[in-house]
């Protein structure tokens, strides 16, 4: 394993507490340059109230495959990124098993990057989810009364 996707499991473990990836068992599997592969269980915490994985939750799985992996290689000591668009069509559900988030670069510039995510069932393979995520890289200004 190279020393960048190292560091990034590494750094995933120590930050996940603290994030929604946490609170949902997301879990990173593989980063690239071309992308990012998130495991997400299908727990009750994730569930819609007759039983389904929650449309919402297939936003917040894929808007963080595209947060995180629009940071790879980024110098977050001067630059962040900022979800500024997300759009999704659901196209079947799950009640149980685990999802996968699989997000690859659509276009990426000095300030933007889209990405595309699907969602599958892994343990069927069914496609759950098609979604489109463009994040603004904003130029961080921190003081040192504002950290």
């Amino acid at each position: 394993m190279d020393e960048a996707k190292k560091a990034w499991l590494e750094a995933d473990e120590q930050m996940r507490g603290h994030t929604v990836a946490g609170a949902l068992d997301i879990r990173l599997v593989d980063i690239d340059d071309d992308g990012i592969v998130l495991r997400m269980p299908i727990t009750n915490a994730v569930r819609q109230p007759m039983g389904l994985l929650h449309g919402g939750v297939s936003m917040v799985l894929a808007e963080s495959a595209a947060s995180m992996h629009s940071c790879w290689k980024l110098d977050m000591t001067r630059f962040y990124p900022v979800g500024i668009e997300i759009n999704g069509t659901h196209l079947r559900s799950a009640t149980d098993g685990h999802v996968l988030a699989k997000a690859h670069v659509v276009r990426k510039s000095r300030t933007l990057v889209v990405h595309q995510i699907d969602l599958y069932h892994e343990e069927s393979g069914d496609h759950l989810c098609t979604s489109r995520v463009t994040n603004l890289i904003r130029e961080r200004r921190d003081t040192p009364a504002a950290v």
